[in-house]
């Protein structure tokens, strides 16, 4: 497993200095433009990284009610994440193993050549695969997501995943609006996916007292040991048991770091998952694409990170906070969890 990592970060970090140059926008500030037809580029299969185009799409789809909108991703997950949005018109996939569906791959690629867009946005500057999808597409204006040093120095949370391509897309189409708040990740739970949901969380905790979701898996070393989730979860029940149910949210690997102490709730449906967290009051977990997917939940979610990105991959809305319990001791955890419980 670790040998295919090293592989995996050396064939990025070849591709990243192949296609580098590759693609400049062409489009400037105040360029005018009524979009019907958008191509986006986000192939990558990662929850997290799918998830947060959600704010791109809510921003392209309210300053162009009426424009279809093609998703081109790595993978199935698009499908399920953004069946809500009435705009999308085609999700064009990549196979998620390239190499073991050659045919298919190069098929995919070569199908992007038959559609004329208004508009093609890669939405990272630093996907290879999106850099050139966007350059092969035939659109009048494209935009490459280049760093923008004067939203850059402006802004705080510029570099952040989810809100960078929205920054950029409002420097050049909509300057009077850069200053706005940046839509959440949102996957548009409806009324009967909310009510399946607090159907769902009851079955499980069968009380009237609110709930505080926990997740405790992560992948690679943003997983935090047993020993210090112990400590967490033992911590959370002396706390708060007496008015709060806390129940644990398991990965699709059905692990858990707390030795499945607490109540548990598990689920391949992604859009349950969202449903549920938005029946609870709190979800508190390590980075990973379920934090992400908690954030499109409406819910307040504090993200534990510790060695990835704060600034590029932290939780935003609904109160939201990252840190990091590697170096906060637990009365300071406690502390904030309070605080947002309060909220």
């Amino acid at each position: 497993m670790q040998f295919k990592s090293k592989i995996n970060k050396f064939r990025r970090r070849a591709m990243h200095g192949l296609t580098h140059g590759i693609g400049r926008s062409n489009v400037s500030a105040n360029t005018k433009i009524n979009a019907k037809r958008i191509f986006i580029a986000r192939p990558n299969s990662r929850l997290g990284n799918q998830l947060m185009i959600s704010p791109l799409l809510q921003e392209l789809t309210q300053m162009f009610p009426e424009c279809k909108i093609d998703l081109f991703v790595r993978g199935n997950v698009s499908s399920i994440l953004f069946e809500k949005y009435e705009n999308i018109d085609r999700i064009i996939k990549l196979p998620k193993k390239p190499f073991k569906e050659l045919f298919k791959y190069l098929k995919v690629w070569i199908a992007l050549r038959k559609y004329r867009y208004d508009l093609a946005i890669n939405v990272t500057e630093a996907s290879s695969s999106g850099r050139l999808a966007t350059k092969w597409v035939k659109a009048k204006f494209k935009l490459f997501n280049e760093i923008n040093n004067e939203l850059k120095t402006k802004y705080d949370d510029y570099i952040h995943m989810a809100k960078f391509p929205v920054y950029n897309f409002r420097y050049f189409f909509s300057p009077e609006s850069v200053e706005k708040p940046i839509p959440t990740l949102n996957i548009k739970l409806t009324p009967d996916e909310l009510d399946n949901g607090k159907k769902v969380l009851q079955s499980i905790v069968n009380n009237d007292k609110k709930t505080i979701g926990i997740y405790t898996f992560a992948t690679g070393q943003k997983c935090y040991p047993q020993t210090l989730w112990a400590q967490i979860y033992e911590r959370l029940k002396s706390e708060y048991e007496e008015n709060y149910n806390i129940l644990e949210i398991l990965p699709v690997e059905n692990v858990s770091q707390i030795a499945f102490k607490a109540p548990a709730y598990y689920s391949k449906n992604l859009r349950e998952i969202a449903s549920l967290i938005a029946n609870t009051q709190l979800f508190f977990g390590a980075d990973s694409g379920m934090m992400h997917l908690a954030s499109t939940s409406q819910r307040a979610v504090i993200g534990l990170f510790s060695i990835t990105d704060t600034n590029v991959y932290k939780p935003y809305g609904n109160n939201s906070i990252a840190i990091n319990p590697l170096t906060m001791p637990i009365d300071e955890i406690i502390e904030i969890i309070d605080d947002v419980l309060k909220e």
